[in-house]
């Protein structure tokens, strides 16, 4: 199997040689294995990622060595400061390129180190690049059937969570006649109407709201242990997808924070997650 490739670059003096390895050094380059004889010697560097590119007709006009990174901007400023360290601040504007785009939806700059040698470092402008090819669910409500379920128990709460779950299904081009409402007493109550309303089909998913404070409720682990297994086995049950909107907190104020004061609103991202795992359901059936 292959373990690795080593790309041999030849350079005009070991003088090059060495502003190639001080500036490698100077931006992080983890070093390698070199070597030293009586013939010549030579400085590895290593780098997490490779890439070996063969050419046939017209050269790519880009430097022969690229180096592709992440905060491109820092990286130049790296390298424009270590041409200032070695004495060399009048070369660097005429040595070192500015940033321009490419036409390979990228962005690039160029080092020349000698006559014979030069750099590029890139950075990918595209931003599925360098990701594996993944299954993903689209965030269109449109055509989806939803059921929620949702506490009256802690109501200020609850409210808040509902209001924030309609307004993330509307967003996203939900009907209101294919939204279904269902209110129940409190928290304990949610995997029984959650499952009822799995096995009869009538929504492509299902929606869970409440909250437990643990400050008003001296069972309050026990109920969210079954709470959580209920609607867990609801959704493994039936195969119809649940999110969990169901808030567990120590008091009234972090309730209030998660239910659309500060951190968001875990009702709008419950109703998010729904709309994603229907999209994925329909698109693994289609695959399969």
């Amino acid at each position: 199997m292959v373990k690795g490739i080593t790309l041999v670059t030849p350079v005009a003096s070991a003088a090059a040689l060495d502003r190639l390895a001080s500036l490698f050094d100077a931006l992080g380059f983890e070093p390698g294995k070199g070597w030293q004889d009586e013939t010549g010697r030579a400085s590895a560097f290593l780098a997490p990622l490779g890439n070996l590119e063969f050419v046939a007709g017209r050269a790519p006009a880009v430097p022969p060595i690229l180096v592709e990174v992440t905060q491109l901007d820092q990286v130049r400023s790296v390298v424009q400061q270590w041409f200032i360290a070695n004495d060399q601040p009048d070369q660097s504007e005429e040595l070192l390129s500015a940033i321009a785009p490419t036409h390979w939806d990228s962005r690039l700059f160029t080092v020349a180190l000698d006559s014979t040698l030069s750099l590029g470092f890139w950075e990918s402008q595209n931003p599925l690049h360098g990701k594996p090819i993944a299954i993903e669910g689209d965030l269109s409500a449109a055509g989806m059937r939803f059921a929620i379920v949702v506490a009256r128990w802690n109501a200020v709460i609850t409210d808040r969570l509902l209001q924030g779950a309609l307004d993330g299904l509307y967003r996203s081009g939900a009907a209101q006649q294919d939204i279904q409402i269902v209110r129940v007493p409190g928290a304990w109550e949610i995997p029984s109407a959650a499952r009822t309303l799995a096995e009869s089909k009538s929504a492509d998913a299902i929606i869970t709201l409440g909250c437990l404070l643990r400050g008003e409720t001296a069972h309050y682990e026990a109920i969210y242990t079954e709470v959580t297994r209920g609607i867990g086995q609801s959704q493994q049950e039936t195969g119809v997808p649940h999110s969990f909107g169901v808030l567990t907190c120590e008091t009234l104020e972090q309730a209030l924070n998660r239910a659309g004061v500060k951190a968001g609103n875990k009702g709008f991202e419950a109703a998010i997650a729904a709309i994603e795992m229907i999209s994925i359901q329909r698109k693994l059936a289609v695959k399969n």
